[in-house]
């Protein structure tokens, strides 16, 4: 193992500080490294892994669709491409989905349609898009620029791109920072790196009432936090508020890369042919797998279990909350949950990994839980104990 982690240093451009660990295979919620070393994974690849490793009719239709066609470009119509489109459509109650390779591709499209919404009204170039503080929306440029943290921002934002920021949940600040230019409001309805940190009902349901007064389109990021969850297919479902464009990746292919950027009636038009285009974007592979996850969903009541197991991990997090000190808060809904301590979590992470968890982090003091959606009680069960003794030891 040690022999490919120096490989990786050698040949792959380092932009991450990964863990010294080759991970090789999985099964269930279980992930094994190349020594054959299991363990229960409480970070799903990043929120994306819902359906756990192995799952049979996900591979099967996937193994299919290998021996059908793999690619065709955007040139021409392809059946599992239509077929993901009409799931998405139907679930979501909106008009048009545009298929991508990523989230950070969802959220460039998005940004693409306020823009092209306001640039129909006025034929004006100089638009604003207000988004929240400790965001985060991808790595692209366009990207960057809504995303709240300068961390990520530094030397990489174009001029060109003018983003606003104001303090999520706080609706006097988002107001105070409205002007004829600005064409949009992008936020996460949960914030993940920021820091577990779930929208005020409230807060969103009057983002919604400025977007239609000032007839601007609301962007509703579910990269992280849609498909499942939360505890509802889309995360605003919890809320009763409807976004313009929302943008998916993550969960919806599974493992598979995908995302996608879906509009509504209103935000439906603004791009035309010539305005967007991606060359794997709607690829019969990718599409698959966004198809076969609604099946799969469906069949499994994967948005009911997630109610029931993330209600009882976040009694168990609680309990943490109350036993130690150093553990300042608990924040979460469905299986998306954070624990905030009073010191940074690297080596909490690094000892939990040893005894055979995998848990990973948002920002320099929150441990961050976002298991596959297939978890029972009995694997919170084992993540908790393995954390509460780390803990009690440090």
């Amino acid at each position: 193992m040690q022999k490919y982690i120096n490989n990786a240093e050698e040949y792959i451009l380092k932009t991450y500080n990964r863990y010294q660990i080759v991970l090789e295979k999985g099964e269930g919620v279980y992930l094994y490294d190349m020594n054959g070393k299991k363990y229960l994974d409480m970070a799903a690849g990043i929120a994306v892994f819902s359906l756990g490793y192995g799952n049979k009719k996900y591979n099967d239709a996937l193994k299919e669709q290998i021996d059908a066609i793999l690619h065709t470009s955007n040139l021409f119509y392809n059946k599992p491409a239509i077929e993901a489109a009409e799931k998405i459509v139907k679930a979501s109650g909106m008009k048009k989905v545009f298929f991508t390779n990523s989230g950070t591709e969802a959220i460039e499209g998005a940004l693409k349609v306020a823009r092209k919404y306001a640039y129909n009204k006025d034929n004006t170039k100089e638009y604003e898009i207000i988004a929240m503080n400790h965001s985060f929306h991808g790595r692209s440029q366009g990207a960057l620029a809504v995303t709240g943290n300068s961390k990520y921002q530094a030397g990489f934002v174009p001029k060109e791109c003018v983003a606003v920021f104001a303090d999520f949940n706080d609706i006097e600040d988002v107001k105070s920072k409205i002007t004829d230019k600005t064409c949009g409001i992008i936020c996460e309805p949960v914030q993940g790196e920021g820091g577990i940190y779930p929208a005020d009902p409230e807060f969103l349901k009057e983002l919604r009432k400025i977007c239609d007064e000032k007839d601007i389109l609301l962007i509703f990021d579910e990269v992280q936090c849609g498909m499942g969850r939360t505890g509802s297919l889309f995360a605003h479902d919890r809320y009763g508020v409807k976004p313009d464009v929302m943008a998916l990746a993550k969960a919806l292919g599974c493992g598979v890369p995908v995302g996608a950027f879906v509009v509504n009636d209103k935000a439906d038009g603004a791009l035309v042919p010539g305005d967007h285009g991606t060359t794997y974007g709607g690829n019969p592979f990718a599409t698959k797998a966004v198809s076969t996850v609604f099946d799969l969903y469906e069949e499994l009541g994967i948005v009911d279990h997630v109610n029931e197991v993330g209600a009882y991990m976040g009694k168990a997090l609680d309990a943490l909350v109350e036993k130690y000190d150093s553990v300042k808060a608990h924040r979460g809904v469905g299986l998306m949950h954070g624990l905030e301590l009073d010191q940074p979590v690297g080596e909490i992470i690094k000892k939990c990994m040893d005894k055979g968890v995998i848990i990973i982090n948002a920002g320099a003091n929150i441990l961050r839980f976002v298991p596959p959606l297939v978890i029972e009680k009995e694997h919170v069960d084992e993540m908790i104990a393995i954390l509460d003794g780390v803990l009690a030891e440090m």
